[in-house]
């Protein structure tokens, strides 16, 4: 996927149009691209701002209907040529034509995008992106002493990164990604030929202390807040494992 590619399906892939092969291409060049990015972030502020705004809509001021109604009463006295009555057809059949236009872009630009474009879909596709061969990790290593250093300069938090090999969950390397509009910290680890990505990321103010867990496409995704800190763990384990591990993970980043 290169610029030309994506400046073309922007538009699609902002409205939730594309399939999850296309949009996860462009998810990967926007990572690399930071004018590509810039685009992106222009056309979700102005849906934004279009969601938001109320100056879109103006009522005619009480003049104009005045005048308006005066010429519609003048013109009734005078009995339409046909001519006349073909060509008043054809302009209110234009003018409906372009009321319906308008109205149906109107309806994509205010309508919501899909679920696709939702935090849990952001992360569940970065975790299916990983499993590519050569996207699962960054840096390589067991150790957390190489793993946690490996981030610093390359975010603007310090992301905790624990050893858990002796409870059976052996770390196995760490990556960057981009979810929620940001670039995050992704620890990786393995069990049971099974890997787990736990995505971490600076909290908002508001955001949940519960932990939630989601079932979506075959895979479980607990996701909670600590010290600070939001925290997905994502993998095709057992959901009563990928407990065992959130709440190792939760004992020892207290």
């Amino acid at each position: 996927m290169n610029c030309n590619d994506t400046q073309q399906l922007i538009d699609a892939y902002v409205d939730g149009e594309l399939d999850l092969v296309r949009s996860l291409e462009i998810e990967r060049h926007l990572q690399e691209c930071a004018s590509c990015m810039q685009t992106y972030k222009n056309r979700q502020a102005l849906r934004t701002a279009i969601s938001n705004s109320s100056t879109l809509y103006h009522h005619a001021p009480a003049s104009l209907q005045k005048r308006l109604q005066s010429s519609l009463h003048t013109a009734s006295k005078v009995a339409p040529s046909p001519r006349t009555v073909v060509w008043r057809t054809l302009i209110a059949a234009a003018a409906l034509t372009l009321v319906l236009v308008l109205a149906w872009n109107a309806f994509r630009m205010l309508t919501p995008p899909p679920a696709s474009g939702s935090l849990t879909q952001q992360v569940l596709s970065s975790h299916i992106r990983s499993l590519m061969p050569g996207h699962l990790t960054d840096v390589v290593s067991t150790d957390q002493h190489t793993v946690k250093p490996w981030f610093d300069g390359k975010l603007d938090f310090s992301p905790p990164v624990v050893d858990l090999k002796q409870q059976g969950y052996p770390l196995i390397g760490g990556r960057l990604d981009y979810v929620n509009n940001r670039s995050v910290a992704v620890a990786v680890y393995h069990h049971q030929e099974h890997v787990i990505n736990l995505f971490m990321w600076p909290a908002d103010q508001n955001a949940s202390q519960e932990t939630t867990t989601i079932t979506q496409q075959g895979y479980h995704l607990i996701s909670w807040t600590r010290a600070g800190t939001t925290y997905w763990a994502v993998s095709d384990l057992e959901e009563a494992q990928l407990q065992d591990f959130v709440r190792l993970i939760q004992q020892n980043t207290q």
